[in-house]
């Protein structure tokens, strides 16, 4: 059984997406995907600076038009991929689809809830709503690597910060404000470090709640439809089989906790075998990797990924019939 995952923000990194704008294809999606989201995203992926791309209403438009650009390339090789493994029953995707944050609106396309034009339309306007959200107080985000789990809670209770990403592996995401950050990096629990993280704001906490009103705004105009693969939520793992379940849990997500802790437990749940990341791909495979022990994984960087991906996904992918709804992780 095979898993998609769809990373988030603070995966991007400095022309990330050079390498794929050398095939034709992804370059025309990028040109008609930056039209849909006001933005330059095949400039923004090939030459704009680390400072540039961290920007919350360039990265999430960014990190979502990447996904969508390649995954072509991805499903119209496995066919072909397929048959040179002389398989009896084709594989056409992944089984399951999980994004992180911001990712599970690329999550969302992918598994059909979704078009790519509402997709981007509604990124363009997350990515918005809560840069100005965070322009409001300085505010930020840490990773908290190690240490014991209740530890690592009364320390950020003892601080006055949200568990925004509760990531699974001993990665808990602490957001708040940057003195109190900064008072936790002097004062880290127990057989841990802190680390800064690349984000403008303390997204997934209170301080967001202001752009969930506007998401929610232009969410109203859009049409969900049932997801046609396993579509899985941040909020707690559950697979959700309703699309406008799927869209409403979307908006209220900026504001919630991210449970990718959940998320990959319902993976183990479900005996996935192997997992797949989209680009910009690496967090979340090394995460499974710790996580999710015996559990195939590749991550999805460049062009030069692409037979081993289709390969994968031929191996891997068991196409299983039917959406469970939420209530349940599995």
């Amino acid at each position: 059984m095979l898993a998609l995952l769809c990373p988030g923000q603070g995966s991007q990194t400095p022309g990330f997406l050079s390498p794929w704008t050398e095939r034709s294809a992804v370059r025309d999606r990028l040109e008609r995907l930056s039209a849909v989201a006001g933005v330059d995203l095949l400039a923004h992926g090939t030459t704009s600076d680390a400072e540039t791309i961290r920007d919350t209403a360039v990265a999430q438009p960014l990190i979502v038009a990447a996904g969508l650009a390649v995954l072509p390339e991805l499903l119209d090789g496995i066919d072909r991929a397929h048959d040179a493994q002389g398989a009896d029953d084709a594989a056409t995707g992944p089984d399951v689809v999980a994004g992180h944050s911001v990712g599970e609106i690329t999550a969302a396309v992918v598994a059909g809830v979704l078009t790519e034009d509402d997709a981007i339309s509604l990124v363009r306007e997350r990515g918005r709503a809560m840069a100005e959200a965070a322009a409001v107080v300085p505010t930020g985000m840490s990773a908290v690597l190690g240490g014991d789990p209740d530890d690592v809670a009364a320390a950020l209770e003892r601080h006055g910060l949200t568990a925004a990403n509760v990531n699974g592996a001993g990665q808990v995401v602490a957001a708040g404000p940057l003195d109190r950050l900064a008072a936790l990096a002097q004062d880290p629990p127990t057989r841990s470090r802190v680390v800064p993280l690349q984000v403008a704001g303390a997204f997934h906490t209170v301080y967001m709640a202001p752009a969930v009103e506007a998401l929610a705004r232009c969410a109203a105009d859009v049409t969900a439809a049932d997801p046609r693969r396993r579509l899985l939520s941040n909020a707690d793992g559950a697979v959700v089989g309703d699309g406008r379940e799927v869209l409403d849990r979307l908006v209220g997500q900026v504001s919630r906790p991210v449970r990718w802790d959940l998320c990959q437990a319902t993976l183990a749940d479900m005996g996935v075998t192997a997992v797949l990341e989209l680009p910009p791909a690496g967090t979340l495979t090394g995460l499974a990797r710790r996580a999710l022990p015996g559990v195939e994984t590749l991550a999805l960087r460049t062009p030069e990924d692409l037979d081993a991906a289709r390969d994968l996904v031929v191996r891997h992918a068991e196409q299983t019939s039917g959406v469970q709804t939420s209530g349940a992780r599995a």
